[in-house]
């Protein structure tokens, strides 16, 4: 959902440019948008051109963008094309980008490119209700017009295709608190959060051709082991294992062990993992990406004690994703006398909660492990892909790896017979190996996720 401002006393373009895009010079972009016209008019007051003047009370969008170095014979007709898809919207790179009288551009220009969807209008449809659903206030409904040449907000015609300025805002109790959206396929973002004591991060990671294909995509929601971060898989090769394919990959913080839980006690302040994840993050992404926002458009897997998380989320709430895959991560927690109970509520109290645990100690919150045990959850995976893998030779010299791949060997059987015994079919590999991350099934499980949840499409 884009960025909105209502302009306060003392505010001028350059002012909210510097705020929100740390460039004054954006300025353009934000009247383009805001449907502000006459930026260099002379002030009549004084007589003096006044390039800035915005009104107290006056209501701004503020898009997002892309940056965009201008090539030999690029016009901006042709631009309008390649990252809209319709030549008629080329006036707003040339009103964002400064560019009067002209459909071509200087070479080696920098060009602001808005970034927008399009919408075509249905029967019904209101104005103030797409302000609403794209702008998060229906009185925004007067710009949403203006963008479009539409003289009435209450005529926008059924059948008409809109454009609308897109971007990321705040929402779902995150407050964005630092961002990066110049790479061509890694965006990443911090958020603040009541949910959790310090500022969490999350890569998402593009199809190549996101800005300018106007498909809606499905999302893989990627969650990293213990003692990592969200920058674990992108150390790991994502961006060329994905490299190709029609999917958003969404990899956030998850605490170096948080074990995808609201802990039962925390000394160091909100370590709500689970909170963040399925009752912020996840609607944040569907509001702020072109995503189905359906079960069939979700995936979610993860590495170790983030393919627990996986299989955790799957069953707790069932109607979120169509597929998860664990690949080495723990599915059975009271085994062998609850050692990965154990071995969760010892790594969080030493290294994620000052002493606190995951699931209680010494007394476990008994109905809270079973409603995170795979394995007690097995009617839940009914109706889902499941795809799993663990390593069958883990180091005899290493112990860490040693118990850790056969616990996760042991739980996954375990996990396995039980699901053959209720008749849910599933995928699943033993390889050679211990606790590590294998690229080659990574690369088998993304092609079932993309066979599995409905693929991109423009809507």
């Amino acid at each position: 959902m884009v960025r909105t401002h209502t302009v306060a006393a003392g505010e001028t373009l350059p002012a909210l440019a510097l705020r929100f895009y740390g460039d004054a010079e954006l300025f353009r972009l934000i009247a383009t948008a805001s449907g502000i016209t006459g930026l260099d008019a002379v002030d009549p007051a004084d007589g003096i051109t006044e390039p800035h003047l915005v009104s107290v009370g006056q209501q701004l969008i503020i898009p997002d963008f892309t940056r965009y170095e201008r090539r030999g014979g690029d016009t901006l007709t042709e631009l309008a094309i390649r990252f809209y898809g319709d030549a008629g919207l080329s006036h707003l790179i040339a009103g964002a980008s400064g560019i009067t009288g002209s459909d071509t551009a200087d070479e080696r220009q920098q060009l602001i490119i808005p970034e927008l969807t399009t919408y075509k209008v249905r029967a019904g449809d209101t104005a103030a209700e797409l302000a609403l659903h794209f702008y998060g206030d229906a009185s925004f409904s007067p710009l949403l017009a203006t963008a479009n040449g539409i003289s009435d907000p209450d005529d926008i015609g059924p059948g008409n295709t809109l454009a609308v300025f897109a971007g990321r805002s705040d929402g779902f109790g995150l407050t964005i608190v630092d961002r990066n959206e110049d790479d061509p396929r890694m965006w990443y973002y911090r958020f603040q959060t009541q949910a959790i004591g310090w500022n969490p991060g999350v890569n998402v990671l593009l199809p190549a051709d996101y800005l300018t294909s106007g498909l809606t995509y499905p999302v893989l929601y990627l969650f990293h082991g213990g003692g990592e971060d969200f920058r674990a898989f992108d150390f790991l090769g994502i961006r060329d294992l994905t490299a190709g394919k029609p999917i958003i990959v969404v990899m956030p913080d998850g605490g170096r062990a948080g074990w995808y839980s609201n802990p039962v006690t925390s000394f160091v302040g909100p370590r709500n993992w689970e909170t963040f994840h399925i009752a912020q993050l996840l609607p944040w992404i569907e509001a702020n990406f072109r995503t189905y926002a359906e079960y069939e458009g979700r995936a979610v897997s993860g590495f170790s004690m983030g393919g627990f998380g996986a299989l955790k989320y799957t069953a707790k709430y069932h109607g979120h994703f169509a597929s998860v895959s664990s690949h080495s991560g723990p599915a059975s927690l009271r085994r062998d006398f609850g050692l990965v109970v154990h071995w969760a509520n010892l790594s969080s109290a030493a290294v994620e909660l000052g002493g606190g645990t995951i699931y209680g100690a010494p007394f476990w919150n008994q109905t809270r492990v079973s409603a995170d045990n795979p394995v007690e959850r097995i009617s839940s995976y009914r109706n889902k892909r499941i795809f799993l893998v663990a390593g069958t030779s883990p180091s005899p010299v290493d112990w860490f790896d040693s118990v850790n791949e056969t616990q996760v060997l042991a739980g996954q059987r375990e996990f396995r017979a039980r699901l053959g015994d209720a008749g849910i079919p599933h995928e699943s590999y033993e390889a050679t190996g211990g606790h590590v991350f294998r690229p080659e099934m990574f690369t088998l499980d993304l092609d079932g996720i993309l066979a599995r949840l409905r693929p991109a499409a423009a809507l």
